[in-house]
């Protein structure tokens, strides 16, 4: 059954409560992604996969979560203020 906006909007309140000064990013990114997924009643194992590989534009290799089978990569980067 979909989840209704208010119910996708208590989830994302909860999402951000919890995940709120998390800095530890090597050790919880797949946690992240997984409970960013959950937001919106999505298992992400059914959208996305991780570490992907990808090439970068200055030629090294690099590693992306990777969205809806090439339509999107997403990079994870720890934001600290």
């Amino acid at each position: 059954m979909p989840l209704s906006w208010n119910g996708i909007r208590h989830r994302a309140i909860a999402f951000g409560k919890e995940w709120t000064g998390e800095t530890r990013e090597a050790a919880e990114r797949q946690s992240f992604w997984n409970d960013f997924f959950n937001v919106f009643g999505v298992r992400r194992r059914t959208v996305a996969t991780f570490e992907e590989p990808v090439k970068k534009l200055s030629g090294d290799w690099g590693f992306h979560v990777r969205l809806a089978r090439r339509v999107v990569c997403l990079g994870h980067v720890t934001m600290i203020y």
